[in-house]
């Protein structure tokens, strides 16, 4: 019929049907969904070759969608990871390089060389979250589960109260579990969480954030606004509480792949719970529309790390690196895996661009948006990766220092003796072999790099003990 017609009246026609919005229609942007666990390794979860845990929830979803197999928390530590995921920017940068709320004046290891780098211990009002930019933009926020951005206790401003902020006050509409707290009091009811309301007795916890966080997109499905959670277990973080039927499952697999049987039947719990929450998405009709990203704050701590080398609070590979999945119906490729080495402060810049906002111009970013990767359109633009930690882990047992990671190599600069350690992570993933004295000039290259970065981000530094 169009080729019928003159083009003058083609063209008003044309006109007419855009104007009516028949043709291009401006789609709802997705839903977005950022599930945070806690102290989970990379070595956690079965589809990332743990043959002895059995999470066949995030294995499926696994499969539905892209793995990242190279893929790091910002800090070794939870507090420091969690801020750069609320504002994109590292914490070097942002000067919270651990966890809350800090240490007393003077912990260190016994005749420990260096004292601790000055820090903040929250994360400010300052700063605009990404949840407050998603909520300026139009979308539904609520934060589920664990916070631990709000500690005051050693705070410099002593006349700001922990409570003025929580989720609540940082661009979140809904609030559920997210305090100042690392971790809850107990997994079993009552928990004490004066964000949660008690259950009954008994009442598991990774059970009851899922009710919560179906509970939401249920209440948000037959709305015209998209919403954003961010759904952050407390699980597998202390104290090791577990349901003794899976507790006694893993008792009878302890052994390589696993440590501790609680710490296997808190990884299951969790999966388990994670499930019904991917079915409830389903069976909402949301899967399509709706971006849901997996990943953890830091590496793991009880369970058994190998072939990494290394646990939470150190800069080796089993201190930082962990499990990133994401899943995009009709964007992202089921069974994807990618190697290219990604951040937590990646999902920051990810959610702008999956949002249609425009580039933050009001602060640095030091993440990249992951839609290329997502989508196997093409590559990031960056050329390596970087980790500050100046900080004791509660457990003292780290050496102070930062990292570069670019393309297979790694460098580690330790503080304490000013130490260069290079390792080639394609050949070497258990960090066994230190090629700094092998390859001067590449460990040389990669220390003035991170030098420069470091230098660029206001990193705060650890001081020297004067005896």
């Amino acid at each position: 019929m169009l080729k019928s017609l003159s083009p003058v009246i083609l063209a008003i026609f044309v006109i007419a049907f855009n104007l009516a919005g028949c043709t291009n229609p401006t789609k709802t942007p997705p839903n977005i969904i950022v599930i945070m666990a806690d102290d989970l390794g990379m070595m956690d979860l079965h589809c990332y070759g743990n043959s002895k845990l059995d999470t066949p929830a995030l294995d499926r979803f696994a499969s539905q969608g892209i793995r990242f197999t190279d893929a790091y928390a910002a800090s070794p530590v939870c507090s420091p990871t969690r801020a750069a995921m609320m504002t994109g920017m590292s914490p070097a940068r942002l000067h919270l390089t651990n966890h809350a709320p800090g240490h007393p004046p003077g912990f260190a290891p016994e005749n420990a060389v260096l004292a601790e780098a000055p820090m903040v211990y929250n994360l400010a009002l300052s700063y605009t979250t990404i949840a407050e930019r998603l909520k300026s933009s139009g979308y539904t926020t609520a934060h589920i589960g664990k916070w631990h951005l709000s500690n005051t206790r050693n705070a410099r401003d002593k006349s700001i109260k922990q409570e003025q902020l929580y989720p609540e006050y940082q661009g979140f509409d809904i609030n559920i579990g997210g305090h100042s707290s690392g971790g809850p009091r107990s997994y079993f009811a009552p928990y004490k969480n004066p964000k949660l309301k008690d259950g009954p007795d008994g009442e598991y916890l990774p059970e009851r954030l899922a009710d919560e966080a179906i509970q939401f997109i249920q209440q948000n499905k037959d709305k015209d606004k998209p919403f954003f959670l961010s759904y952050w277990p407390y699980s597998v973080h202390y104290p090791m509480q577990a349901k003794e039927p899976l507790i006694e499952k893993y008792r009878k697999r302890v052994g390589p792949g696993i440590k501790d049987p609680v710490y296997a039947a808190m990884i299951e719990g969790m999966d388990a719970a994670l499930g019904r929450f991917f079915d409830a998405l389903d069976e909402a009709g949301l899967s399509d529309n709706t971006i849901v990203i997996f990943t953890s704050d830091n590496g793991g701590y009880n369970g058994d790390n190998r072939p990494l080398r290394g646990f939470k609070g150190m800069l080796l590979e089993g201190g930082v690196r962990v499990p990133f999945i994401a899943r995009w119906p009709g964007h992202i490729k089921p069974g994807t895996t990618c190697n290219t080495p990604v951040i937590s402060t990646d999902c920051v810049p990810t959610m702008i661009e999956l949002a249609g906002l425009p580039p933050i111009t009001d602060h640095p970013v030091d993440g990249e948006s992951l839609i290329p990767l997502f989508k196997q359109t093409g590559e990031l633009n960056r050329d390596a990766i970087y980790m500050h930690y100046p900080n004791y882990a509660f457990h003292k047992r780290n050496r102070l220092g930062s990292v570069i990671r670019e393309g297979d190599y790694k460098l580690i600069k330790r503080y304490d003796d000013g130490s260069l350690e290079l390792y080639d992570l394609a050949k070497d993933i258990g960090e066994k072999q230190n090629l700094a004295e092998s390859k001067p000039q590449i460990a040389k290259r990669l220390s003035e790099k991170l030098n420069r970065w470091l230098s660029a981000s206001d990193a705060q530094m650890p001081v020297r003990v004067t005896k």
